[in-house]
């Protein structure tokens, strides 16, 4: 079959590159006298990050479960354009690759609702065509700062409506349907009005990540996974913590008044995509990558180590954004950095010495 090793362990491989220089590109912005590999690689921090990493990420696991031969051209053009923004200094052949990228998530999707009509698959249907108008207001010249908050909804209906799947299991009421739905599209009409009144747009997006962040700790089946054991009970825990970043990215969207730059845009963005995103990738990572892989995890309480040191040092790093204190900006910021490298570290041992044990070869 087409969907083996050979294909989806260098497609993985292109996005956890993108993931590291994403990394080494955020510290050195915030002050750390690194060498900087490339001239463009700081600028190319966020779309390292999104498209790179996240994009490539989320669009190859779509292809491994839909077993499409072609779905893997969009991981590929996701990463590999990403990379191309390093290489070519105009930066414009990368932007092209990633939209075209995007294009092809929004297809894939196409494909999945036709096939599977619900709400869920529409909120991450919606979600691919945010990341798609991110990426052409990117190549249409907006600044990237404008780009941002379609990016953020690219990862945050992918994520709420992921949960909203799982949620069907819980047999969720009528208002709690309509509850979602209500916080949906609060956020797209934030993304639409920002593109004309860019602060009023940010602050109704602020509004509409509250919304949401409150719908998910009230409805998310964490609530009682929580209570199990083992990585039943790390997931929980990862998606909840997870979800309270969610509020205090809306709460500084909507204090910060739609800010472009500076330590208070740091702050309200990497609340979202550090504390919110990532916090789900660390409790989703079990079961995406044995999927994308082939090859199962051995979950061990070692893997709370990175979850702590992310919000601990994401705590200290937006706190220094919001009293002006570059100390703990930059030092919360490296730790955020090691938090994830400790995280692919523990991910990949997982995988190997489950891989390598008795067990898991006979």
């Amino acid at each position: 079959m087409y969907t083996r090793s050979r294909v989806r362990f260098p497609l993985l491989a292109l996005g956890m590159i993108s993931l590291l220089l994403a990394l080494w590109g955020g510290v050195i912005r915030l002050g750390w006298e690194l060498p900087t590999l490339r001239p463009a690689l700081m600028a190319a921090h966020g779309p390292l990050m999104i498209s790179g990493f996240l994009g490539a990420l989320i669009s190859l696991e779509r292809a491994v479960a839909l077993q499409q031969r072609w779905m893997y051209a969009v991981p590929a053009l996701a990463g590999g354009g990403a990379l191309l923004l390093l290489v070519i200094p105009t930066m414009t052949p990368g932007i092209l690759l990633v939209t075209i990228a995007s294009v092809g998530l929004v297809v894939v999707f196409v494909v999945i609702v036709r096939q599977h009509p619900a709400l869920h698959t529409y909120t991450m249907a919606l979600g691919a065509l945010t990341w798609l108008v991110g990426n052409a207001l990117w190549a249409f010249g907006r600044p990237v700062a404008h780009a941002v908050p379609w990016w953020a909804a690219f990862l945050i209906l992918t994520i709420a409506g992921e949960r909203l799947e799982l949620g069907r299991l819980l047999r969720l009421s009528q208002r709690a349907q309509w509850w979602f739905v209500g916080a949906i599209g609060t956020l797209l009409v934030g993304l639409v009005v920002s593109t004309v009144a860019w602060a009023v747009g940010v602050r109704v997006l602020g509004i509409s990540l509250l919304g949401l962040a409150v719908w998910l700790l009230r409805y998310d089946i964490a609530r009682r996974t929580v209570r199990q054991t083992g990585l039943p009970r790390f997931i929980a825990v990862c998606l909840l913590s997870g979800y309270v970043w969610l509020v205090v990215g809306g709460l500084l969207a909507v204090w910060f008044d739609g800010v472009v730059a500076g330590p208070r845009y740091d702050a309200m963005w990497h609340a979202i995509f550090l504390g919110f995103v990532m916090a789900m990738i660390f409790g989703h990572a079990p079961i995406i990558f044995p999927a994308v892989l082939g090859l199962p995890v051995q979950y061990t309480p070692r893997a709370y180590v990175p979850l702590v040191l992310l919000h601990a040092s994401l705590l200290m790093r937006v706190g220094g954004d919001i009293v002006l204190n570059d100390g703990w900006r930059m030092w919360g910021g490296m730790l955020n950095a090691i938090a994830v490298v400790l995280f692919l570290v523990n991910m990949a041992s997982s995988l190997l010495a489950r891989h390598e044990s008795p067990a898991a070869r006979t």
